[in-house]
């Protein structure tokens, strides 16, 4: 029953999805390139369901080198007839019809894009254009000719993957264990170490996890966000998740903290979902909990330490610092906590990188989504990980569903980094 009401409203949207089989076939550009052709040549219904379905079987049965064949072929076979785009623009300037706007865009338009749109015709293509996508660009680093090939696939599933088409859920311990498994799986920011450790996080009246969902991928979470009812804002990951949590009553709860925000899908990198998750999780909350007041986050700072280092070689009290903490002592992050408050402040509202915004991407990401540089704590995360990335120094970035918009356009348009009068009484003073 459970599994049915996760799906209910998902499954309604799809046709049966039949599993794919990989072909028993060799791959040979010289057999797999007639049949991409005659499913761009225009063929009944039935047909290039048929080629679709026969075409991603070969490539699923593909090794690298034959993969990386088959995005070469849609680099240079498929691309644009420049000549073409030339000779449409041309006429589209003389005569400003439909008639010769068609012919531009057609022209515009690489023959590679209606491919895979004609491939995600064979149920259940679209998963695997997603896989497509994660293997094209593990092939990147070291043919970058293929850049083209990934511009296609980020232009359509902008498209395919809009606002419009996600579903929100809940993810609970009564979500299919499929689904949960994933969860854990996916998790890339505090480590699920196992079923209890995942109990911890979605069974408590005080703890919710919410993630989008694709109809056509129902079985596949594309972006997930982990969140703590607290009462007031908390300082450390360690006291949210600890074993020992005393379960809050909800209606106690003035707090929501957004405390691990997760991409799941390698294939999607580029196709933001995180700023619409987190604003529609805002408003879920809002509703469903009414004394909820103030909505933050609790989240890392990756790349601090990296800066620190990068810093020390011009400031001596930096490399000193460094040092100091190289013990990986609380009582050490204690006694000069106040400093490396004061340097992770000036590192998030002064270190720039292109377009003037800041170079580290979580401040980047909440920032641009319109948030608030509320607060910045030491000995937030005393795990490996924290260490490592930032000394233990964790951020709380505040949302203000009546001020993200217009926080969102002075970051956007200028790179202002909006703070809390808090935070700018921990920048050094000259």
């Amino acid at each position: 029953m459970a599994t049915m009401t996760f799906f209910a409203d998902l499954m309604s949207t799809l046709f049966e999805r039949g599993p794919f089989r990989p072909s028993r076939k060799a791959f040979d550009m010289e057999s797999i390139g007639p049949e991409i052709d005659e499913l761009l040549s225009g063929v009944g219904e039935v047909s290039g369901v048929r080629l679709a379905r026969d075409i991603l079987s070969q490539y699923q049965a593909m090794d690298e080198a034959a993969k990386r064949a088959f995005f070469e072929h849609l680099a240079s076979r498929l691309d644009l007839d420049a000549d073409e785009v030339i000779k449409a623009a041309d006429a589209y300037r003389s005569d400003r019809s439909a008639k010769t706007l068609h012919r531009l865009t057609r022209a515009a338009e690489p023959r590679r894009q209606e491919l895979l749109r004609r491939l995600n015709q064979a149920p259940g293509a679209t998963d695997w254009l997603v896989r497509m996508r994660e293997e094209l660009l593990r092939l990147l680093p070291e043919s970058p000719e293929l850049d083209v090939v990934d511009a296609d696939f980020q232009h359509l599933f902008a498209s395919w993957f809009n606002r419009g088409f996600l579903v929100l859920r809940r993810i609970d311990w009564h979500t299919p264990a499929n689904i949960l498994e994933k969860i854990i799986e996916y998790e890339a920011v505090h480590a699920i170490n196992d079923w209890q450790d995942l109990r911890r996080r979605v069974l408590p009246s005080d703890r919710r996890c919410f993630a989008f969902f694709h109809p056509a991928m129902p079985e596949e979470p594309l972006i997930f966000v982990e969140v703590a009812l607290c009462r007031g804002i908390p300082n450390s990951i360690q006291d949210l998740l600890d074993d020992g949590h005393q379960t809050l009553p909800e209606h106690e709860a003035d707090t929501a903290v957004f405390y691990s925000i997760s991409n799941c899908q390698e294939g999607l990198k580029g196709i933001s979902f995180g700023n619409l998750l987190i604003k529609q999780v805002v408003e879920e909350l809002a509703a469903e909990v009414p004394s909820l007041k103030t909505f933050v986050t609790l989240s890392p700072v990756p790349g601090f330490n990296r800066w620190l280092r990068a810093q020390a070689e011009e400031r001596p009290e930096i490399e000193t610092l460094i040092e100091q903490l190289q013990s990986r002592e609380p009582e050490a992050v204690s006694e000069h906590g106040a400093v490396l408050r004061g340097l992770c402040a000036q590192y998030l509202i002064e270190a720039k990188g292109n377009y003037g915004r800041p170079i580290d991407p979580v401040a980047r990401f909440h920032l641009g989504n319109g948030a608030l540089l509320h607060d910045i704590h030491a000995l937030a995360d005393k795990s490996a990980n924290g260490w490592d990335q930032s000394s233990t120094v964790m951020v709380n970035y505040l949302y203000d569903l009546k001020q993200v918009s217009r926080n969102s356009e002075r970051f956007m348009s200028n790179g202002e980094v909006l703070t809390s009068k808090q935070v700018r009484q921990l920048l050094p003073r000259v």
